[in-house]
């Protein structure tokens, strides 16, 4: 049988383990699970997207504030939310 190494953060993987130990298995079986069903449908059994900050809508939005900010002198302000 293969072994696979993999690094991942410890409060991932303790959430991982929760999460298993709830169902009723292991980390290992439902990494097992992963792999079979990966290798059979050839995909990934959930959707993967990137990080919305960096979505067109937003850059444009933030191309279009910096723009703002530069064509009229503005000043940087910080944000208190103290309250």
């Amino acid at each position: 049988m293969a072994q696979i190494h993999i690094r991942v953060d410890d409060d991932v993987k303790r959430m991982a383990e929760e999460a298993c130990d709830e169902m009723g298995i292991t980390l290992s079986a439902a990494v097992n699970i992963f792999l079979i069903k990966l290798g059979r449908e050839k995909r990934i059994l959930f959707e993967l997207t990137d990080d919305p900050f960096y979505s067109e809508e937003n850059m444009q939005r933030l191309r279009k504030s910096v723009a703002q900010l530069n064509a009229t002198g503005g000043t940087i302000h910080d944000v208190d939310i103290e309250n």
